[in-house]
């Protein structure tokens, strides 16, 4: 494991700092490379533990793949974590597909064996979609965002690596989901439909974890190739989970109202805020996908749930309350 060149995109990112933080913990002796826009860790992100001192940073943007020259020179592996998930189509198209077919393409220039690409379930576009395993569910993207990632998973593909489509990520660095969960309970003050809606999550250094064991493990992961999905095999209950929040102070309790979904939807739409109603859909209601084989072939288990670590990044939270994504 020690003598192996890791390749880092979206080093300074919500799930690639937390990545960093694993591969330094695993085995000291790993020098990952560390590719971002920036070549710096954002005081924004969880960051880098000083023990990472012998971190390598590069300075590449996906959205030039002139900058990505060499960035895979001499690796054994790449973990591809950078995208753009904003409202800018043309940026989707620049980062998330050509972007990732160039990175593809000085991956293989560069004759790395193994690569690990991380997209979302998102690219499965309007639900209800309940327990369905990877290649069960034809994908349907309705956002710029998704639909340019579904399309950069093809370069993985031909380029033979593995790509694990992650659920909602939960945990320290979060500026999605937590945030969108307190905009659309402000505008929604009840509980949601029964709050019975199932989603599939994931802490987020359980999918460092994950994301390190096929970049590193033999065997099985080593062999892994296609589509996985990649979050806690077990879906979580909306009012589960918002019942946690609040539970850890990082939101209100809910009033003991329960709203049908179509007063939910009336109300998202009569008070201003930055969560659509799309969005919303896909917090609170059903949208989880079976996970086991991806645990199974890394050959680690997946942990408690979700549910079970938020208390480590409720002062996250709790600190920075229901900040846009910017």
């Amino acid at each position: 494991m020690s003598g192996r060149q890791v390749v880092v995109t979206g080093a300074t990112g919500f799930v690639g700092s937390a990545v960093l933080r694993h591969l330094r913990e695993l085995d000291p002796r790993i020098v990952p490379r560390a590719v971002s826009r920036t070549s710096r860790t954002s005081a924004s992100r969880a960051p880098v533990p000083a023990s990472a001192g012998a971190l390598r940073r590069v300075a590449a943007d996906l959205a030039d793949p002139a900058s990505l020259h060499g960035v895979c020179e001499g690796a054994d592996v790449l973990l591809s974590l950078a995208s753009y998930v904003g409202p800018d189509a043309g940026r989707c198209e620049a980062v998330n597909s050509v972007g990732t077919a160039a990175l593809m393409a000085e991956a293989r220039r560069a004759g790395v064996r193994r690569i690990v690409h991380l997209s979302t379930c998102a690219v499965y576009g309007p639900g209800p979609h309940r327990g369905a395993d990877a290649g069960e569910l034809e994908p349907a993207p309705v956002s710029p965002a998704s639909g340019s990632r579904l399309a950069g998973e093809s370069s993985v593909v031909a380029s033979g690596g593995l790509v694990l489509r992650a659920g909602l990520v939960l945990g320290r660095g979060d500026r999605w989901v937590v945030p969108a969960l307190a905009d659309a309970f402000r505008r929604v003050p009840a509980q949601w439909d029964g709050g019975a809606g199932l989603a599939s999550f994931v802490d987020v250094d359980d999918l460092a974890r994950l994301l390190a064991a096929f970049a590193l493990g033999d065997g099985g992961p080593a062999g892994a190739r296609g589509v996985l999905h990649a979050h806690h095999p077990e879906p979580v209950r909306n009012r589960d989970l918002m019942h946690a929040l609040a539970a850890h102070g990082v939101l209100p309790e809910r009033p003991a109202a329960d709203w049908p979904w179509s007063r939910c939807l009336e109300a998202l739409a009569a008070t201003p805020g930055w969560v659509s109603e799309r969005q919303f859909t896909l917090l609170a209601r059903d949208h989880w996908y079976r996970a086991d084989t991806a645990w199974r072939l890394a050959g680690i288990d997946p942990g408690p749930g979700p549910l079970d670590r938020l208390g480590r990044a409720a002062p996250w939270y709790r600190e920075r309350g229901a900040v846009i994504p910017g």
